[in-house]
C-alpha cells in the first residue's frame, strides 16, 4: 500500500498537477495568478478551465457537477446538474462552460438568512472559489463556492472567511514593510483543525431516538467503567476501529486532505484525526469534507460516527482544536520565535497583536465557539472553561515581563530531558509545558484555540481571529508609522511595553478549572459567558459591529442576521431535544418501568403468600421506588411539554433562548437525573434501548 500513497493522494482533486497537464500554458498562468494574487478571473480563462475540468472529471467517472457551499445551517449544501446537453437526433454531448463554472443559482430563501431573504425572494448565487480545488465524489464534480443573496449579502461561512483573510494579509504586509521586510507581498493564515469523534455500533445507534434525532443521549445511567482507568487514551486500536481508520485515511488522501495522525482519545469509543496545516479556506473546506467522509466510511463498517460535542454524560466530550498561525508568501511563519525570541522584533509584534486581539475581542472568540451542544462540553473533562484566556508558557511570559519592566532577559539555554535511564536517547525539552485547561494556548509556533466544538465549522473562529488581529496590526502600524529605521527597535520595544501593560490580564498560565481562577478572572475584568444565550448579546454590541463593518467582513445587516440565526438554531435544537426526551420517556422508558414494577410486584405478592407476617419486602420497597419515579417522570414530562410549547411561541429569539436556558434545560436535567437513577435498577433486557455500557463498549 505504501507505494500507492503518492499516486493515491489527490487522485480525485483538480490540483496544480492536473491543471498543468490539462490547461494551455497561458491559461494556467492566468489561473495561478488569480489563485496566488487574488486578481480577477477573465471569462476566457474560466471557459478554458471549465473545459479542462469537465474532461478530467468525465475521465474519472463523473457525470454531474455541483456548486458545493456552506450555508449557515452548519452543514454543506449541493445541487447536482449533469454535463449532458441535447445535440439533436436524440443524442447528447457532455458540455460545461465557464459561465456554469463560476456561477450557480440555488434557492436562497430556504436556507437560514436571519431576515436577509423573504420566502418570495428566492434568487441566490454561488460563486466559484478558485483558491480551493475542485474534487470528485460519488461520480460528481464538486466545485467549492461562496453563497450570496440576490442583493450580494453573504449567506454562508466561506465569504466572510475569504474577506477576513484578505484584510489580515493587507494589514500584515503593511506593518512588515514598515519593520523593514519589504519582500513580502502577501500573508496567509494556516490552520490545522484536529477532529475528535465517537464511533458506536450502527444497530445500537438506531435503537436510540435521542442519538438519531439529537446526536447525543438525553439520559442514561453511567456504565460501571468509564474513563477512570485512563486506559483508552492512545491505547491499542481495536480491529474494527482500525479498519475504519484505514479506509478513512485512504478516502481523505484521495481528496488531497493531509490526514496525518489518528489515535484513541480519552473517553471509551472516542477517537481523533489530525491533519497537517493548510491555508485557512482550504482547511475549512477540507474539514467539512472530512466530517462528511467520516460519516460515510463509518456506515460501510456498520458504525455511526458521532460528532456531537457531548454525546454521553460523565465522560469527555469532543472538541475541534483550531491550530492557527500566520505565514508570509515566502514561507516564513510569523509566530515562530526563532532562537532569540526577546530580540525578534517581527515575532514580538505579531505575538502582541494576537494577545491584544484576544483581549479586546474575547467575547467574540467565545461566541465563535457557541452552540447548544458545546454548552454541555465546556468547563470540564479536558474541555477548556468558558472564560477566554491565553497560555504563553513560562519563557514567553518572562520575555514580555522583561520588556514591560525594562529588565534584561538572557537567552535561555536548551535543557536536556533527564529520564534516569541511560539507555534512552537524549533530547532537548520544549521551552514550555502544555496546558489543557487553556482555551487559547501558544504551542511553539502557533496558537491552539481549544474551545471549538467537534461538529462546528472552523470558519467562525478564524473569521474572528483574522479580523481582530488585523485590527490590532492596523493600530500598531499607526503607532509606528513615521518612525525612522534606526529608531524602530526602540519604538517597537515601547509599543510592546504599552500593549502588555494594557492586555496582560488575558494571559493566564495556571489551572483554568479552579474556582479560584473564576474569581480571579472576574477581578481581572474577563468575560465569563457559560452559555450561548449569555454570549449572544455581545455579538451586536457597538465595538463588535464596528470591528466587522470597518474591515468589510460583514455589513450591519449581515451581523444581525447571524445573531438571529445563532439564537434560532439554539432554540430549535433545545426544542428538538425536549420533544425527543418527552417522547422517549413516555413511549420507551415509562412502559419499561411499569412492566418491571409489575413483575417485581407479582414476586412480592408471591412472597407475601408464603410469609404473611412479613411487613415489607425488598421487592415492595423497589416497587414503591419505581412507582414514585413513574409518577415524578409522568408529571414532569407534562410540565416539560408545556414549557417547551410556551418557549417556542416566544417571538423574540433572545428571550426564547433565555427561556430554554432557564426553564427547559433545568426541567430536562431533573428528568434525566431521575431516569438515570431508575434505569440503574432495571435489567438491560427490560429496556427497549441500549445502555451506556453497550454503546461505549460493544465494539
Amino acid at each position: 500500500m505504501t507505494n500507492e500513497i503518492p499516486e493515491l493522494y489527490g487522485s480525485l482533486v483538480f490540483n496544480d498537477k492536473v491543471m498543468r497537464t490539462k490547461l494551455p500554458k497561458d491559461m494556467y498562468k492566468a489561473l495561478k495568478k488569480t489563485i496566488e494574487n487574488g486578481t480577477h478571473l477573465e471569462l476566457d480563462v474560466a471557459n478554458s478551465v471549465a473545459v479542462a475540468m469537465k474532461e478530467w472529471a468525465v475521465e474519472n467517472g463523473a457525470t454531474h457537477y455541483t456548486h458545493w457551499f456552506q450555508p449557515m445551517t452548519g452543514f454543506t449544501a449541493e445541487k447536482h446538474d449533469s454535463f449532458i446537453q441535447p445535440a439533436g437526433d436524440g443524442e447528447v454531448i457532455m458540455e460545461f462552460s465557464g459561465k456554469e463554472l463560476v456561477k450557480g443559482e440555488p434557492d436562497a430563501s430556504s436556507f437560514p438568512s436571519g431576515g436577509l431573504r423573504a420566502t418570495f425572494e428566492a434568487r441566490g448565487y454561488t460563486a466559484w472559489d478558485p483558491t480551493s480545488p475542485a474534487f470528485i465524489k460519488d461520480g460528481t464534480l464538486y466545485i467549492p463556492t461562496a453563497f450570496c443573496s440576490y442583493g450580494g449579502q453573504a449567506l454562508d461561512k466561506k465569504t466572510p472567511l475569504l474577506r477576513s483573510m484578505e484584510v489580515l494579509s493587507e494589514k500584515a504586509v503593511k506593518i512588515l514593510h514598515l519593520l523593514g521586510n519589504k519582500d513580502v507581498t502577501g500573508v496567509s493564515t494556516t490552520i490545522g483543525p484536529e477532529q475528535e469523534y465517537f464511533l458506536v455500533d450502527k444497530e445500537l445507534y438506531n435503537k436510540r431516538k435521542d442519538l438519531v434525532f439529537c446526536g447525543r443521549t438525553l439520559f442514561g445511567a453511567p456504565a460501571p467503567k468509564g474513563q477512570e482507568m485512563e486506559d483508552h487514551y492512545f491505547g491499542s486500536i481495536k480491529p474494527r476501529i482500525a479498519a475504519f481508520m484505514h479506509d478513512l485515511d485512504r478516502e481523505l488522501w484521495k481528496y488531497g486532505i493531509p490526514a496525518k495522525t489518528k489515535h484513541n482519545e480519552v473517553a471509551p469509543a472516542q477517537h481523533e484525526m489530525a491533519p497537517i496545516f493548510e491555508t485557512a479556506n482550504v482547511a475549512v473546506d477540507h474539514n467539512q469534507l472530512t466530517m462528511d467522509t467520516m460519516k460515510k466510511v463509518a456506515e460501510k463498517h456498520g458504525l455511526k460516527c458521532l460528532l456531537h460535542e457531548k454525546p454521553f454524560e460523565g465522560i469527555n466530550g469532543s472538541g475541534k482544536h483550531n491550530n492557527w498561525s500566520v505565514s508570509t508568501n515566502d514561507g516564513v511563519n510569523l509566530l515562530n520565535p526563532g532562537s532569540t525570541p526577546a530580540q525578534n522584533i517581527q515575532f514580538l509584534v505579531f505575538l502582541m497583536a494576537v494577545i491584544k486581539a484576544v483581549d479586546d475581542y474575547a467575547d467574540m472568540m467565545r461566541i465563535s465557539a457557541s452552540s447548544a451542544g458545546n454548552d454541555h462540553r465546556l468547563g470540564g473533562n479536558e474541555a477548556p472553561p468558558a472564560i477566554v484566556s491565553i497560555f504563553l508558557g513560562d519563557e514567553l511570559t518572562a520575555v514580555l515581563q522583561s520588556i514591560e519592566n525594562d529588565t534584561y532577559f538572557g537567552k535561555q539555554e536548551k535543557v536536556q530531558l533527564e529520564t534516569g535511564a541511560h539507555v534512552l536517547p537524549h533530547f532537548v525539552k520544549d521551552n514550555t509545558d502544555r496546558n489543557r485547561t487553556s482555551p487559547f494556548a501558544f504551542t511553539g509556533n502557533k496558537f491552539e484555540f481549544r474551545m471549538l466544538g467537534s461538529a462546528a465549522s472552523v470558519s467562525n473562529p478564524n473569521v474572528v481571529l483574522n479580523t481582530a488581529v488585523a485590527e490590532a496590526l492596523e493600530q500598531f502600524y499607526h503607532e509606528l508609522e513615521g518612525t525612522k529605521p534606526e529608531d524602530m527597535e526602540h519604538a517597537v520595544h515601547e509599543l510592546i511595553k504599552r500593549a502588555i501593560r494594557k492586555h496582560k490580564k488575558v494571559v493566564f498560565n495556571g489551572n483554568g478549572y479552579t474556582d479560584e481562577w473564576v474569581k480571579e478572572a472576574e477581578e481581572r475584568g474577563l468575560y465569563n459567558l457559560p452559555t450561548t444565550p449569555d454570549c449572544m448579546p455581545k455579538f451586536i454590541e457597538d465595538k463588535n459591529v464596528e470591528l466587522f463593518t470597518k474591515h468589510g467582513i460583514f455589513t450591519k445587516e449581515e451581523i444581525f442576521a447571524r445573531y438571529e440565526i445563532l439564537l434560532e438554531n439554539y432554540v430549535k435544537t433545545i426544542g428538538i431535544e425536549a420533544r425527543t426526551m418527552a417522547d422517549m420517556l413516555t413511549k420507551d422508558f415509562l412502559p419499561s418501568v411499569s412492566n418491571y414494577a409489575g413483575k417485581i410486584a407479582a414476586n412480592a405478592a408471591g412472597k407475601k403468600a408464603f410469609m404473611p407476617t412479613l411487613s415489607m419486602s425488598a421487592e415492595e420497597a423497589l416497587v414503591s421506588k419505581l412507582t414514585d419515579a413513574y409518577e415524578f417522570i409522568t408529571e414532569n414530562v407534562a410540565d416539560l411539554k408545556k414549557i417547551i410549547e410556551e418557549t417556542l411561541a416566544i417571538e423574540d429569539m433572545q428571550a426564547a433562548a433565555d427561556a430554554c436556558r432557564d426553564k427547559v434545560l433545568p426541567k430536562m436535567d431533573a428528568l434525566a437525573a431521575r431516569a438515570n437513577e431508575i434505569e440503574a435498577l432495571i435489567p438491560d433486557e427490560e429496556l427497549p434501548y441500549p445502555t451506556y455500557e453497550k454503546l461505549l463498549f460493544a465494539i
